[in-house]
């Protein structure tokens, strides 16, 4: 009976170690998770307004080797500065934002397209107005910034590839989906067009 005693408390006490084993370190994790995206929210005032899987799925991105950007895109009234990888796949996306391939080249006369996520880098887009100043920073040879000026913004359906056309000028066209806290695939998409200063 003695040894019946032993053994149960001796497999109590295994039982509330194993316990603590897996409720500590997913507390723990758990408190860490959120005390991380408050401080990614805090680095930045863009920051703040990203939905929390867009931020953990940014911070996945930060321990992959990315490509030379092809330049900065400021939008100093949104408190946007990010860096503009070539495509539209998942990880560009997550990492910053995109170069709509076919389109212009940043630097480039004709139609610079260029695509980010509503809620990461381009939340803040839904505080622009006509008249807004937008930069591009190019990295290539020639280096120089070209400063664009919101001349339209508009909404379209998804399938609507004309904000893609050339327009004669130049032109810079930022795309993310609409509406911007929509729960879900966003059924519109939410279009700047600025054109640049001197051309």
């Amino acid at each position: 009976m003695y040894w019946q005693r032993k053994a149960g408390v001796a497999l109590m006490a295994a039982g509330g170690l194993l316990l603590a084993a897996f409720v500590v370190p997913t507390v723990y994790g758990r408190a860490m998770s959120h005390l991380a995206v408050a401080e990614f929210r805090a680095e930045s005032g863009s920051h703040r307004l990203w939905d929390s899987a867009r931020i953990r799925a940014y911070q996945r991105t930060l321990a992959m080797v990315m490509p030379t950007p092809e330049g900065v895109l400021r939008v100093p009234k949104a408190g946007i500065e990010v860096p503009v990888y070539e495509g539209t796949s998942d990880l560009v996306l997550n990492r910053g934002v995109g170069h709509v391939t076919g389109t212009a080249l940043p630097g480039e006369a004709g139609n610079v397209a260029i695509t980010g996520h509503r809620d990461g880098f381009f939340r803040g887009l839904k505080d622009l107005a006509v008249g807004d100043k937008i930069e591009v920073q190019r990295s290539d040879t020639a280096g120089g910034t070209d400063t664009y000026v919101v001349d339209r913004i508009h909404i379209v359906l998804p399938g609507d590839t004309s904000v893609l056309n050339n327009t004669g000028r130049s032109t810079l066209t930022l795309i993310t989906c609409y509406p911007f806290y929509y729960v879900g695939a966003a059924p519109q998409r939410y279009i700047v067009q600025a054109i640049k200063q001197g051309a």
